[in-house]
């Protein structure tokens, strides 16, 4: 059974994550900067609290997930590659292409494991478009765009630290916007130039409080191609309702997922596409050792370097 130790809970994808490790594995133990909050998450969760970072380097464990701030990542990833342990992290990577490159240089010097959590390359949704562009039928693809948003600060439950622009590194934009952002580059490859607007349209009091920092909370990003394409990054934490949207237009027709269907026209012909089997997704993947590819360093460092771009 895969030894796993949690460095950081203070992303919000901690429980979700340490909860496969404690189903598919074993936690040795939880480190957080914040002893407070990680005796608070330990004591949830029934688990061992390291006193420190180097106690967690220490351990046995066999592999860690880092929910750490952003502005951190770098830092611990670096040391637990050098204690030869495989690393799981939360997107992103990094705030910097040159953070990322030390990560990326360490992983490979110690010949260690890595995997970022892309998740939506496993969903079925994704997946299909994704088969329906690779299979060549829409032809020359000219135009890509990604809606995800939710009412995190609309609805006012989004956590205080959520909106610390040293921790995260921004707002909208580099935490949800993250998932259209990897998703261009499976479909489209990386952008040659970038355009954004970022904007506070958030109306809740409490909310509009704890973003002292005013970091984005509705934000759109448009990407060029040498080839002529577009696409489209939409994200924000300001829209309840707004259904996830990933919709490819091509020279021979167009594929849209939304609203848990595909819909494909082709040849002036409208229909469903059944969706494909889902994967395991990136966390599973990790603590089980069945790793499937495309959630890399590579892919982490590109993530990175769309966001600094972005954020210009």
């Amino acid at each position: 059974m895969r030894k796993i130790a949690v460095c950081g809970v203070w992303h919000v994808h901690a429980p979700d994550y340490t909860r496969v490790a404690i189903e598919r594995g074993e936690v040795v133990g939880v480190w957080d900067e914040n002893a407070d909050r990680k005796n608070e998450f330990c004591e949830k969760f029934g688990l061992k609290a390291f006193d420190t970072l180097n106690d967690l380097l220490a351990s046995d464990a066999d592999g860690v997930i880092v929910c750490a701030s952003t502005d951190t990542h770098a830092d611990v990833m670096v040391k637990i590659a050098d204690a030869k342990k495989d690393i799981f992290t939360e997107k992103v990577l990094a705030l910097t292409d040159e953070d990322c490159d030390r990560v990326a240089e360490a992983v490979e010097r110690n010949q260690v494991k890595f995997v970022i959590s892309l998740v939506q390359k496993s969903c079925p949704g994704p997946l299909t478009v994704k088969s329906i562009v690779d299979s060549g039928e829409l032809g020359k693809i000219a135009y890509v765009r990604f809606r995800n948003c939710h009412s995190g600060s609309s609805a006012n439950w989004l956590p205080k630290h959520f909106y610390d622009a040293k921790e995260c590194g921004g707002g909208a934009m580099i935490d949800l916007g993250a998932h259209g952002m990897y998703l261009i580059d499976w479909i489209l490859g990386m952008p040659s130039s970038y355009k954004s607007i970022f904007t506070n349209a958030c109306i809740n009091e409490d909310a509009n409080k704890l973003n002292s920092d005013k970091v984005e909370d509705n934000a759109t990003t448009v990407m060029g191609y040498d080839n002529g394409a577009i696409a489209v990054n939409e994200t924000g934490f300001v829209s309840g309702a707004s259904p996830m949207i990933l919709e490819i237009d091509g020279e021979k027709g167009y594929v849209r997922f939304s609203e848990n269907k595909v819909i494909k026209r082709v040849g002036g012909q409208l229909c469903e596409v059944p969706m494909i089997q889902g994967k395991p997704s990136p966390i599973v993947q990790f603590v089980t050792e069945n790793y499937l590819g495309g959630c890399g360093i590579e892919e982490a460092k590109n993530l990175t370097h769309m966001m600094v771009e972005a954020y210009k």
